[in-house]
């Protein structure tokens, strides 16, 4: 996430003489007690001399923008989850303007952060809960970079598991401009190219990890996706129902139970073809020099060693095997 430049001009509001304490000039009347409502009288107590305790995050909004009315109840939630690491200060910019001209304020939603009364982060528009999460752990993660660095991967995978790649993406980036190298976000990083289906990015952005992580379980696990995806490519054979349509006709024919495990792994039926190859083993163990097997192992590794889908069948594996 890209820190503001608000170099030039400094904000000149002074200490209010009067009126609402610095603490207790939640006009919104919010229940959120980390949240306030703040105007140019105030904002050097609430935000400048605040953020030298607790990183404070500004909204500076407008009440006919549209996007504000959004983002605002997203930063006002995720403040409360932070439970007083943050603080959100909302400043409307119609009835500050000297504010938004001292901040240079060129559109709405714009969102600063400080810290020791500094500018630290920021950014304009509105952008998902991820986006908005992030900011917060980058905020408060000087508690230990690994904690930060955790809770990121934490948000990018929730963005993965949602379908938002592109946040996804965004998130394993801005972890590796912070740990260049980290395995974790490299292969999250490569799962993002691999789902939009650049195998080639994929495979280049693996490149990125560390030396000594390279045998990483995370890495490992992308790689086999990769050589996954590479093979059913190169066979292929894609479409089930005539590879499914062989095997019924004749079982005996490994070959065809081979490509239809591939198809159905190119379809996402994973189950299926961790059938297909089973069978293909219990059939004759060294069929094509150990070709079934060796991708059941391949499978294996891209699902993970905890995958239950992993458990079943390197149980029914060693069934097969030692029966």
């Amino acid at each position: 996430m890209p820190i503001i430049d608000l170099s030039g001009r400094p904000v000149t509001a002074q200490p209010s003489s009067g009126g609402a304490p610095a603490g207790d000039s939640n006009a919104s009347g919010s229940p959120n007690p980390y949240v306030k409502d703040s105007d140019i009288e105030h904002f050097a107590a609430d935000v400048l001399e605040a953020s030298k305790e607790t990183p404070v995050i500004v909204d500076f909004w407008a009440p006919w923008c549209g996007p504000c009315k959004t983002l605002g109840p997203m930063l006002e939630k995720a403040v409360l989850e932070a439970k007083g690491a943050v603080r959100l200060v909302k400043i409307n910019i119609d009835e500050n303007q000297e504010i938004a001209q001292q901040l240079r304020i060129q559109s709405v939603p714009t969102v600063y952060a400080f810290k020791d009364a500094q500018p630290a982060d920021g950014f304009m528009g509105a952008v998902p809960e991820s986006q908005i999460s992030l900011f917060i752990q980058n905020l408060i993660g000087d508690a230990g970079a690994a904690a930060s660095t955790e809770g990121a991967l934490e948000l990018a995978a929730q963005a993965l598991e949602t379908g938002d790649i592109t946040a996804a993406a965004q998130i394993f980036g801005q972890i590796l401009q912070e740990d260049p190298g980290n395995p974790n976000a490299v292969a999250g990083l490569a799962k993002c190219y691999l789902i939009t289906g650049d195998l080639e990015q994929a495979r280049n952005t693996l490149g990125l990890v560390r030396p000594d992580a390279k045998e990483d379980d995370a890495i490992r696990a992308v790689e086999a996706e990769i050589a996954l995806k590479e093979k059913t490519a190169s066979s292929g054979n894609t479409e089930t129902d005539p590879l499914r349509a062989r095997v019924e006709a004749d079982p005996s024919d490994l070959q065809a139970r081979y490509d239809l495990a591939l198809a159905l792994d190119g379809a996402d039926d994973r189950e299926g073809a961790v059938d297909q190859l089973l069978e293909i083993i219990r059939s004759e163990r060294e069929w094509n020099e150990g070709a079934a097997r060796a991708h059941l192992l391949t499978l294996f590794e891209a699902m993970g060693p905890g995958d239950p889908r992993t458990v079943d069948a390197r149980r029914r594996l060693s069934t097969i095997l030692f029966a």
